[in-house]
């Protein structure tokens, strides 16, 4: 069975920085795509920035210039970098691997949460 790790979250100040990483785990065939998302306070949960299998990225506009994807296929992990935090990205972060194993075909993977909070 897929699972995802997600470390990285914690309270930091506006203008701070903070790292996520999300490593998975599992009978992994092939990765189609991968992203994080985030559930801000009473909202719907949100696409934060995803990557496809050649690399390609998309940004939520809020984040753009802010906060950048990244992933180690080596080491199963999936990073997002998130600089120039503003109180508005508190938020649960999710991790989401669309995959294939050895015994399914594409699937959505999702991390159990982190959270971020940035306070003003």
């Amino acid at each position: 069975q897929v699972q995802l790790v997600e470390s990285g979250g914690g309270l930091v100040q506006a203008g701070g920085s903070l790292k996520l990483s999300c490593a998975a785990s599992g009978p992994i065939v092939r990765i189609a795509s991968t992203g994080w998302y985030r559930q801000p306070p009473g909202k719907q949960r949100e696409l934060v920035a995803r990557m496809s299998n050649s690399g390609g990225t998309n940004y939520a506009d809020s984040v753009k210039g802010r906060f950048t994807i990244s992933r180690d296929n080596a080491k199963s992990t999936l990073y997002l970098q998130m600089n120039n935090l503003k109180p508005e990205d508190t938020a649960v972060y999710y991790c989401n691997v669309e995959a294939i194993t050895e015994s399914r075909g594409p699937y959505d993977y999702w991390g159990q949460g982190t959270q971020v909070t940035v306070s003003s």
